[in-house]
């Protein structure tokens, strides 16, 4: 299966990256073709230019500087996205990538009414997310309702490709997590993943 795995940390040592090199692995030997998009080490820009904007309801969106990522996101068969949450949303980087590669006629089809979008990542047939939080997941679920979790699964891949099974694992309190309670997390992807 053809995966692509974003990851989204500035810090190469981070817990972030460990886990992303888990998953990895993980995946590795169950024999997914694995290609790695590292959003920092890339330097992407996650601005939307203003011929991008402007280019959203043409007949062609502007993917001239993207292009590479479009192709990655509608190659791809699985992804998997790794980051952090930050103050219970994306980081700016990941967000971006977001509003400039899942674009008009790559990942979805704007309705001609500007009704609901038709979605057009037929490829890919599952999602799935580790992210890291600071806080304890009470906050997350009681208090936000797990705000990152609602984004993804009913407005990016409910839009985009709504048939596609979706995990979503959240490592909380991760700031001063220890090193049992890390690896126990490692194993809980491996048995979802």
């Amino acid at each position: 299966m053809k995966c692509l795995v974003v990851v989204a940390h500035p810090v190469r040592d981070s817990l972030c990256h460990y886990l992303c090199s888990q998953v990895v692995e993980h995946l590795e030997s169950k024999e997914y073709d694995i290609s790695i998009l590292d959003l920092y080490q890339r330097e992407f820009e996650p601005a939307l230019t203003h011929k991008e904007r402007q280019s959203y309801y043409n007949n062609s969106f502007d993917s001239s500087l993207v292009q590479q990522d479009i192709v990655l996101l509608t190659e791809a068969e699985s992804l998997v996205l790794v980051f952090p949450t930050w103050w219970f949303g994306f980081p700016a980087i990941l967000k971006g990538w977001f509003d400039r590669v899942w674009a008009p006629g790559h990942a979805y089809d704007h309705d001609k009414d500007l009704g609901a979008i038709k979605p057009r990542l037929s490829k890919l047939t599952e999602v799935k997310v580790v992210t890291t939080l600071g806080s304890p997941w009470w906050v997350d679920t009681f208090v936000l309702w797990k705000p990152v979790k609602r984004v993804l699964k009913i407005a990016l891949l409910g839009a985009c490709v709504p048939k596609c099974s979706f995990k979503y694992l959240s490592l909380y309190k991760s700031e001063n997590v220890s090193k049992q309670k890390v690896e126990q997390f490692v194993q809980k992807i491996k048995a979802s993943f």
